[in-house]
């Protein structure tokens, strides 16, 4: 008798362990299957985003390629703009060289005809120490000049321009 009351409580603790473990399996299967349900809401969503994602990197392309369009466009202007800056720097140092010359033989021009005129010796003044001086004393000469001397060195940087512009040519 003991071993059929050890065989009946074999039995009702295996009938509870069962009727436990059918519980817990059951939860577990539905925790599975929201988990399932999250991956599939997921997998849509980054098949959506995915899908968005491709046609703005197609978009980005298309404007960098536009942009890189454009930029080849607008690159001989930038390099026309370029050698123009160098040119008018090279014909304003070129205008300041010719006008610095020129200033200083009409000022001595100036000096041998003072010297002539008068017999007591003149004092020579020191060239200009600033440029404002040597543009004032520029445009003195340019404007109150003699007709003769004092507009013909416009004549000469245009000159000096023109050559200039042809043997950058």
């Amino acid at each position: 008798m003991i071993y059929q009351i050890s065989v009946a409580l074999i039995a009702v603790a295996f009938a509870v362990l069962v009727f436990f473990l059918i519980r817990t399996l059951k939860s577990a299967q539905g925790s599975l299957d929201n988990v399932s349900q999250t991956l599939q809401e997921v997998q849509k969503t980054i098949d959506e985003l995915s899908y968005e994602v491709k046609q703005t990197v197609r978009h980005a392309n298309d404007i960098t390629v536009d942009v890189q369009h454009k930029m080849k466009k607008i690159d001989p202007v930038m390099e026309s703009v370029e050698n123009l800056g160098e040119v008018l720097n090279e014909v304003t140092a070129a205008a300041k060289q010719v006008s610095t010359t020129l200033m200083a033989r009409f000022q001595t021009k100036r000096n041998h005809a003072e010297d002539k005129t008068h017999a007591e010796p003149s004092h020579v003044t020191a060239p200009p120490a600033t440029s404002t001086d040597r543009t004032l004393l520029s445009y003195e000469a340019t404007y109150n000049g003699d007709a003769k001397g004092g507009k013909n060195w416009m004549k000469y940087v245009d000159v000096a321009a023109n050559v200039w512009q042809r043997m950058r040519k």
